[in-house]
């Protein structure tokens, strides 16, 4: 057994490394996850207590993006109750159902969006989504609600890679701006993983200690991490989103092999 200034210093900097790629793109889940899984704690309460532990941070990192948040398409906010209602239905079926099954879907899943992600450029002079009307964008809105709610019953289910998937149904909307599109995306899962992290914390699975160290790094990470991606650019912060992506396809269907 680890010391405990040690076992603190490693989940600090897990939370303070998945602030900062949640920032970005999301998939933070995949650093603070598996620390505690190494650490001994039992994988649902891991999963409990990193989504808690992490939702702070989102709300730093909309922080850090408030100036794009009020310049994006106000149509979105919409998408804003799909989000929980999707998050609370997947915070109950991870307490309630095997994982066997959804954890073989979830490499493909965000595998399918990266590469969405990767073609947005493509797709957009293909079909000219981004000269679509605003009155026009009724169908696309909708189809991205219904998106939306699988997107949150996912992220309440266990969460990596909902930035990839959010950010691919943003692209196919018509935006263009990376920045702003960061921005809905960081507000969309305040509110998934915040009514997921509700649940949880009712359920009696958060290991509150954990908790608040890893809340105090992903913070942090999550302010750092969205004043860096602005400095990066437009291209830098797309290459990366499109690796962190990949890299979660790869990591996830290794393990389920």
């Amino acid at each position: 057994m680890l010391p405990k200034q040690v076992h603190q210093l490693l989940v600090f900097g897990s939370a303070f490394g998945a602030g900062m790629i949640n920032s970005v793109a999301g998939g933070g889940t995949l650093l603070s996850f598996p620390t505690l899984i190494w650490l001994g704690v039992p994988s649902v309460a891991a999963n409990a207590t990193s989504t808690v532990a992490l939702w702070p941070g989102t709300l730093g990192s909309v922080w850090g993006y408030r100036r794009e948040m009020r310049q994006a398409d106000r149509s979105l906010w919409a998408l804003a109750v799909p989000s929980l209602v999707g998050g609370l239905i997947g915070a109950f079926l991870l307490v309630r159902t095997p994982t066997d099954v959804f954890d073989r879907l979830v490499p493909l899943l965000i595998l399918f969006a990266t590469c969405l992600l990767a073609a947005q450029e493509a797709i957009q002079r293909r079909f000219d989504l981004s000269a679509i009307h605003a009155s026009s964008r009724t169908p696309w809105l909708s189809w991205a609600m219904l998106f939306q709610a699988g997107v949150g019953l996912y992220g309440g289910y266990f969460g990596a890679g909902i930035g990839i998937l959010m950010l691919a149904a943003l692209s196919l909307m018509g935006q263009t701006d990376i920045q702003r599109m960061i921005a809905v995306k960081n507000t969309l899962a305040v509110c998934i993983n915040g009514i997921a992290a509700a649940y949880f914390t009712i359920s009696g699975l958060v290991l509150w200690e954990d908790a608040a160290v890893m809340a105090a790094g992903a913070i942090v990470g999550g302010v750092g991490g969205a004043g860096l991606a602005r400095r990066m650019g437009r291209t830098v912060v797309r290459r990366i989103i499109i690796a962190i992506g990949f890299g979660m396809a790869l990591a996830l269907l290794v393990k389920a092999l």
